[in-house]
């Protein structure tokens, strides 16, 4: 159940991943991490967290054709939670095609069977039969460990003492009653850009329900035109429910950015409001705890509308239809 995998979540930040073949990520200056969905979720954290380490993420058929790989430090992480993503193994055969250095991470599947059998380089993450989103601890050390971040890998292992879940449990369950008929749309500064779209995320998949994100400073010249409300728009913004992660570590004009949005739309009569990324706490655990807060009002958001929350049908009944 999807309850369970979150009350379990902080454990994963135990888990130590482990290189299967020879790969040493200090050979490389620059990483291209290919996944989509919950697979590229940890790519994006790990941009966030260290924005010094040179990684493209890259969610799309194929491999970016921006990048010569012949002659230059590159490597591939590719990187798909079931091992069976269509997007995925279309890169996993180009990179063994063309001999591209690459390194596969995979519960299991395709993917760790082509990396067996063409002697790719691969890490197995646990299989514990959750869903990928719920996975995003082990995902991120995984990659992590193929990135050569093993002193990120070692400091973590605090998140599983120190994230408290059950904390966000009531505030979660709150937060998806005033969430009640209405869309989210979750906004956060440029830097924080993965907290949100993970928000969406989660509550596409877990809650069932539309969401939307964007990002400060980029928004403030085009979006926020859209809610300029007059009496004959009214009807198309009258839904929306508008969260800010607000984060004191943002940049100082973009903390008044978001002061003076929350005073224009509320001016104009949209709901707003202001859930701040804790303070005095590791970036990790700042980030992973709005996180876990994201996932229990997605957890209560499904349970609001009588919907499973753990199940992705819609994903499922497409994979089919794009295969028949």
């Amino acid at each position: 159940m999807m309850i369970d995998a979150i009350k379990a979540f902080p454990q994963q930040f135990l888990y130590k991943p482990e290189i299967i073949g020879s790969f040493n990520p200090r050979s490389f200056i620059h990483f291209i991490a290919v996944g989509m969905g919950g697979s590229h979720l940890a790519a994006d954290l790990v941009s966030r967290l260290k924005p010094n380490v040179s990684l493209t993420v890259y969610s799309d058929y194929g491999l970016p054709a921006s990048v010569n790989f012949l002659g230059t430090k590159t490597a591939v992480i590719l990187s798909s939670y079931s091992g069976n993503t269509e997007e995925v193994l279309a890169a996993a055969e180009i990179v063994i095609e063309k001999k591209i250095p690459a390194l596969a991470i995979a519960v299991g599947g395709t993917l760790l069977d082509l990396a067996k059998k063409n002697h790719l380089p691969y890490i197995q993450l646990p299989d514990t039969g959750i869903q990928p989103r719920s996975a995003l601890g082990f995902s991120l050390l995984a990659l992590c460990r193929a990135i050569g971040e093993d002193e990120f890998i070692a400091d973590s292992a605090v998140l599983a003492h120190n994230l408290s879940v059950a904390q966000f449990e009531r505030l979660g369950k709150m937060l998806a009653t005033r969430l009640s008929g209405r869309v989210p749309i979750i906004y956060a500064s440029r830097r924080n850009q993965s907290i949100a779209y993970n928000w969406k995320i989660k509550l596409n998949e877990t809650g069932k329900i539309p969401a939307f994100y964007n990002v400060l400073p980029e928004l403030n010249h085009n979006e926020m035109n859209g809610f300029d409300v007059v009496e004959k728009t009214r009807m198309l913004s009258q839904n929306f429910y508008f969260i800010f992660l607000r984060d004191t570590g943002d940049h100082l004009h973009v903390q008044k950015r978001f002061d003076v949005l929350k005073k224009l739309y509320g001016d104009r009569g949209l709901l707003v409001e202001e859930i701040p990324l804790s303070d005095g706490v590791s970036e990790a655990e700042k980030i992973f705890s709005s996180l876990i807060l994201a996932d229990w009002t997605s957890v209560y958001s499904a349970e609001h509308y009588g919907l499973e929350s753990e199940q992705v049908p819609l994903v499922e009944e497409f994979k089919r239809l794009i295969t028949s």
